[in-house]
C-alpha cells in the first residue's frame, strides 16, 4: 500500500541522466572538434590564400597609364602632342542622383547639349565606379567656380588629364590620323592589361599603324587603402614606360602647299623621294578636323561628315582607286621595249582611231584627226592613244599584266599605313574570278591607255613613277623616318625597303625618261605649260573618264555636270639629272591633266626643289 505515493526509480533516472550527459558532452566535443578543425583549415592549410585575400582588401594595385609618344614632321614640327587639360568628371557609383547632379552642375558651369550627349554615351560604355567626363577642357574660371562649391557634389571632381591635340587639323588628318576612346572592338586586338587606366587608342593613320610604339608600357602603384577605399599610402611603384615618339619623312610645309594648290578642286597628291621611298607629302582633299574625334565626336557632327558628298573621311591617296588614264603609257611603252614587241624606232600610223582585225568598232584617239606616223617618243610626248591601243593588242594581256606587276599595280605598295587599297591590274584570271567570264581582245586594247577595268591609287602611281625615275629601284613608301626615345634620346631609323625591278636594257629606261622630259619641254608636249627655267621636269599627263561616251558621240566638257567631268592626272619627277622628288596628282573632275593636275604638281616640286626654299639640316638618324 503506497497511500497515494509513487516511489521513484533512482537507479533508472541516474542511468538516464548519465546517458544524456554523455550525449551532451559528445555534442560539445564534436562541436569543439569542428571549430578546431575549421581553425586549422583556415589558419594552417589555407593560411596563404586568406592572407592574400586580406592583403587585397587592404592593398590595391592602381594602374599608371604611360604618356603617349609625340609625332613630328621631318623638320621637328609637332603634328600630334599631349596638351594638359582639366576635365570635370563624375563617378556614378558615388553620386546618388546622377541626373539631378547634372542639373545642379549646369547651374554653375555651362553644359552644352553635346557635353551631356557625350556623357550619356560614355556612361553606357563604362562601369559605375569609373570616372566619366562631364565637360572637357574647363576654363580656369569654371574650375574656380566649381572648387568653391565642390563640397555640394560628392563623386564629382576636376581632374588633370593629357589630351591628344593635332595643331594642323585637317591638313594632316589622313596621314597622322587620330586617337579615340577604346571600344569593345579595340579590346579584341590589344592586351587589356597593358591598357589598364588608358583611355585612348589610335584609330586611323600613323596613330593606328604605330599604336604599339606610341602607347608604351603601363605601370602600377601598390597602395594601402582604408575601409572606405581611400588611399592611405603608397607601398611600391613600378613606373610606366612612355611611348616612343615618331619623326615622319613628311614635310608639313610641303603638305600645306600641296593642299592649297588644289584650290576648289578635290583630289589627291603623293610626293616621294625616289632615292629611298620617303613620303614627303600625302594629300587627300577634302580632309577633316581630327580633334573632335579624340573625346568622341557628336552623332550630329559625325553624320554630317559621313553624308558629305565630297567624302572628307575617305583617304583618296591610299584608298582612291582611279583609272590611271594616259599616265600608264610610259609603263606600257617600257613593257613593249623590254618584251621586244617594239623598238625605239618602231612607227605606227595614227588616223585618229584603231580597229581590231575583222572588227568594225573604232577605238578613238583623243585627237580627232590623228597624229600621223608616230614612234614611241612622239606617242608619249603627245599622248597618242592609237599607238598604245596597237601596242597593247600586240603585247597581249598576259604579258602586259605580268610586266606591270613589277611596279606593284594591282598590289599594295607596302606603305607603313593601314588600309591601303590594292587597285585593279586586270587579267584573264582576275576577270574569271570576279565575273566568271572570259577575256576579250577589246579589253586589252583599252587597258593600253589606262581605261577599262584598270584602277590605280595615287600612291601606286607615285611609287611606280619613283621607280622609273631612279632606274628600277622600287622602294616601299615610308611615312615614318625614325623612332625616338624621348627619355634617353636614342633614335632608331626605319630603313627603306627595296624591290629591284629587272632591267633588260638600260637604253629602254633612258628612252622612256627622255620621252617624259619631252612631255614637258617639247613645244608639242601635253604638259609644256609647266616647264621650269630653274630645273628640268619629266612627266606624263592623263585623263580618266568618269562615264563612257557613245561610239559616235562627242565629249563636250562644258555641257557636262562638274561631278561627271573627267578626272585629271599627272605624274612627274625632278630634277631629271638627279631626281629628288616624284609626284602623282589626281584632280577629281578636273578635266585635263596638262591644264589642271600638272600645275599642282609644279607647285609641289617648286616648294621642294627651288633654292629659296628654307632648308633645315636633317636631324640625326634621318634616312639617307
Amino acid at each position: 500500500m503506497n497511500n497515494g505515493f509513487e516511489f521513484k526509480d533512482y537507479r533508472r533516472e541516474g542511468r538516464l541522466f548519465t546517458r544524456r550527459a554523455l550525449v551532451a558532452a559528445l555534442g560539445v566535443v564534436l562541436s569543439l572538434g569542428g571549430i578546431v578543425t575549421r581553425l586549422i583549415y583556415l589558419q594552417v592549410i589555407r593560411h596563404d590564400h586568406f592572407t592574400t585575400l586580406a592583403q587585397d582588401n587592404r592593398v590595391k594595385l592602381v594602374p599608371l597609364p604611360p604618356t603617349r609618344g609625340l609625332i613630328y614632321d621631318r623638320e621637328g614640327r609637332l603634328l600630334a602632342l599631349n596638351r594638359p587639360a582639366f576635365n570635370l568628371e563624375l563617378i556614378p557609383e558615388k553620386v546618388g542622383d546622377v541626373e539631378g547632379t547634372l542639373e545642379r552642375l549646369g547651374r554653375l558651369i555651362e553644359l552644352r547639349p553635346t557635353d551631356l550627349e557625350r556623357f550619356q554615351r560614355l556612361r553606357k560604355q563604362h562601369r559605375r565606379f569609373e570616372s566619366i567626363p562631364v565637360k572637357l577642357d574647363v576654363s580656369d574660371e569654371e574650375a574656380a567656380i566649381f572648387a568653391v562649391n565642390q563640397y555640394q557634389f560628392p563623386g564629382v571632381a576636376i581632374r588633370a588629364r593629357l589630351r591628344r591635340t593635332y595643331p594642323l587639323g585637317a591638313a594632316l588628318s589622313h596621314v597622322v590620323g587620330y586617337v579615340g576612346r577604346i571600344s569593345a572592338a579595340d579590346l579584341k586586338r590589344i592586351d587589356p592589361s597593358n591598357y589598364a587606366g588608358t583611355t585612348y587608342i589610335g584609330k586611323t593613320g600613323v596613330e593606328r599603324s604605330y599604336e604599339k610604339v606610341l602607347h608604351g608600357q603601363v605601370g602600377f602603384q601598390q597602395v594601402e587603402v582604408n575601409a572606405l577605399g581611400k588611399t592611405v599610402r603608397v607601398l611600391s611603384e613600378t613606373p610606366p614606360r612612355p611611348g616612343e615618339s615618331l619623326r615622319l619623312n613628311l614635310d608639313s610645309r610641303l603638305q600645306r602647299v600641296a593642299l592649297e594648290a588644289f584650290g576648289d578642286y578635290n583630289g589627291a597628291a603623293v610626293a616621294l623621294d625616289p632615292r629611298n621611298g620617303a613620303v614627303l607629302a600625302l594629300v587627300s582633299k577634302p580632309g577633316y578636323d581630327p580633334n573632335p574625334f579624340v573625346d568622341g565626336i557628336s552623332t550630329k557632327a559625325y553624320e554630317k561628315l559621313r553624308s558629305d558628298p565630297d567624302k572628307p573621311l575617305f583617304n583618296r591617296a591610299l584608298k582612291g582607286a582611279y583609272p590611271p588614264g594616259s599616265t600608264i603609257k610610259p609603263f606600257m611603252g617600257l613593257a613593249g621595249l623590254e618584251l621586244g614587241v617594239i623598238t625605239t624606232r618602231t612607227k605606227r600610223y595614227c588616223p585618229g582611231f584603231f580597229q581590231l582585225p575583222g572588227r568594225d568598232h573604232k577605238y578613238r584617239d583623243w585627237k580627232k584627226g590623228g597624229h600621223g606616223m608616230t614612234d614611241l617618243d612622239k606617242a608619249i610626248t603627245q599622248s597618242c592613244d592609237v599607238f598604245f591601243y596597237q601596242l597593247a593588242h600586240e603585247t597581249g594581256i598576259d604579258r602586259l599584266q605580268s610586266y606591270l606587276q613589277q611596279f606593284r599595280f594591282g598590289e599594295r605598295t607596302g606603305i607603313d599605313l593601314l588600309g591601303e587599297q590594292r587597285g585593279i591590274r586586270p587579267s584573264r584570271e582576275w576577270k574569271r574570278k570576279r565575273y566568271k567570264q572570259v577575256w576579250f581582245p577589246g579589253e586589252t586594247v583599252i587597258i593600253g591607255i589606262g581605261q577599262g577595268s584598270f584602277q590605280a591609287t595615287p600612291l601606286q602611281l607615285a611609287a611606280a613613277t619613283a621607280a622609273l625615275a631612279n632606274g628600277g629601284h622600287y622602294f616601299e613608301p615610308r611615312v615614318v623616318a625614325e623612332r625616338i626615345d624621348e627619355g634617353s634620346g636614342r633614335r632608331t631609323a626605319v630603313p627603306p625597303r627595296e624591290h629591284p625591278i629587272p632591267i633588260g636594257d638600260e637604253a629602254h629606261w633612258r628612252a622612256i625618261r627622255q620621252a617624259m622630259i619631252h612631255v614637258v619641254e617639247s613645244p608639242h608636249g601635253t604638259a609644256r605649260r609647266i616647264r621650269s627655267r630653274r630645273y628640268r621636269i619629266a612627266g606624263k599627263t592623263g585623263t580618266a573618264q568618269v562615264f563612257s561616251v557613245a561610239q559616235d558621240a562627242e565629249y563636250k566638257e562644258e555641257e557636262v555636270a562638274r561631278r561627271m567631268r573627267d578626272h585629271a592626272l599627272f605624274i612627274a619627277f625632278a630634277p631629271v639629272e638627279e631626281p629628288r622628288i616624284a609626284v602623282a596628282v589626281i584632280v577629281e573632275n578636273g578635266g585635263h591633266g596638262g591644264s589642271t593636275a600638272a600645275p599642282i604638281a609644279r607647285k609641289i616640286m617648286d616648294a621642294w626643289l627651288l633654292p629659296d626654299r628654307p632648308e633645315n639640316p636633317a636631324p640625326p638618324g634621318a634616312l639617307p
